[in-house]
């Protein structure tokens, strides 16, 4: 098995042209050996663009890639070591399972053996050893996919690529095919580089998370290292659902301590953290943003220094938990996780307070 190493990675189509447009813009990144690394980011965020890259189907503008110690730049697909798994399957109809498996192994002459033994092993992997006769018609969608998982197996690339693999199925099918992936990654030891925009996907199945938006790396963290601490205002609203809550507001010292005030009738002042405090002293009067997830608030009553004032948007009970989207008095949404069933009619009144120790300040210029 290999890493992959990108090293100033750009890729520009119509270059020099005033059509051009830079989908990766001279990123850095680091796979390890072995890895699991998710890359995910809205549509367009240069994602499948860079994956692309890897596997040697968009040719690299500027930078360096490496898998292993080898430059691969100029190296062609089918010699790079790797093997993809799309969103799409695209395996042959008229064929059965086992020769859509084995396809590749034929293209490249290996020993009518070796092909046997290899696609029964992966057969063996993937639950797939009572199928091998079946053709793709007589399969279910989730199947069709460890059928084109099979095909990438069979082939024991250095490097997995997985470009969206389980868009097209549905919702219980992706929550089972997330463990199956995750079980062949362990089971397999294989560097393994998957794209999604599913932040579900990307924190259930990385060893890290690589996020991306317009072309350029936003941060690269463990899964929880991305949750807890995110790098910047665009990290912390993408992932979490629902999203991280945002309040607007500056910072203000005084005898008692520093203090984040709202905007709004009630001008609610919260008394930030030591920690929160040093931060905040580098932008006192500044405009800047208070980062809150929506399981960091608690109800309170209306006279608490720390309440804010809001009304109901929207009540979500769901039964362990309810989310209840609120409006505060300054104009800012909230969304709020608070356990059990909650009473909540639109219109009515809310009174809510951040858990500060659990909060993030963001500079909302840049």
């Amino acid at each position: 098995m290999s890493g992959v190493t990108l090293k100033g990675l750009s890729k520009v189509y119509s270059p020099g042209s005033k059509d051009a447009f830079h989908a990766v813009k001279g990123i850095d990144l680091e796979i390890h050996d072995k890895e699991f690394m998710v890359l995910v980011g809205p549509s367009g965020c240069g994602k499948s663009t860079t994956l692309r890259m890897i596997a040697g189907l968009e040719e690299v503008t500027s930078g360096d890639l490496y898998i292993g110690e080898r430059r691969v730049n100029d190296v062609l697909p089918k010699d790079r070591g790797i093997a993809m798994v799309f969103q799409n399957y695209a395996l042959y109809p008229h064929k059965t399972v086992a020769d859509n498996m084995a396809f590749g192994l034929q293209l490249r002459k290996t020993p009518k053996l070796e092909i046997r033994a290899r696609v029964e092993e992966a057969a063996d992997i993937l639950g797939l050893t009572n199928m091998l006769g079946r053709k793709p018609k007589a399969l279910s969608g989730g199947q069709r996919q460890r059928v084109a998982l099979g095909r990438a197996i069979v082939r024991q690339p250095d490097v997995f690529l997985f470009d969206e693999p389980l868009s097209n199925l549905d919702a219980k099918m992706r929550v089972q095919m997330r463990a199956e992936i995750s079980k062949l990654h362990a089971r397999l030891n294989a560097t393994m580089i998957y794209v999604t925009h599913d932040q579900t996907e990307a924190m259930t199945m990385g060893d890290r998370i690589c996020v991306m938006k317009d072309g350029e790396i936003m941060q690269v963290d463990a899964p929880i290292d991305i949750y807890q601490t995110p790098a910047n205002v665009f990290t912390a609203g993408f992932i979490g659902l629902p999203q991280m809550n945002f309040l607007k507001g500056v910072v203000h010292e005084d005898a008692g301590g520093a203090w984040f005030v709202m905007s709004g009738e009630q001008a609610t002042r919260l008394r930030l953290t030591d920690a929160l405090a040093q931060v905040a002293r580098k932008h006192e009067g500044k405009r800047l943003t208070l980062g809150v997830r929506p399981e960091h608030f608690s109800l309170c009553e209306s006279g608490d220094s720390a309440a804010i004032h809001a009304r109901v948007e929207v009540g979500e009970p769901l039964g362990a938990e309810s989310y209840i989207h609120l409006r505060s008095d300054g104009g800012d949404k909230l969304v709020v996780r608070l356990l059990g069933i909650v009473e909540s009619g639109i219109g009515q009144s809310f009174c809510v307070k951040p858990d500060l120790a659990e909060a993030h300040l963001f500079d909302s210029e840049s």
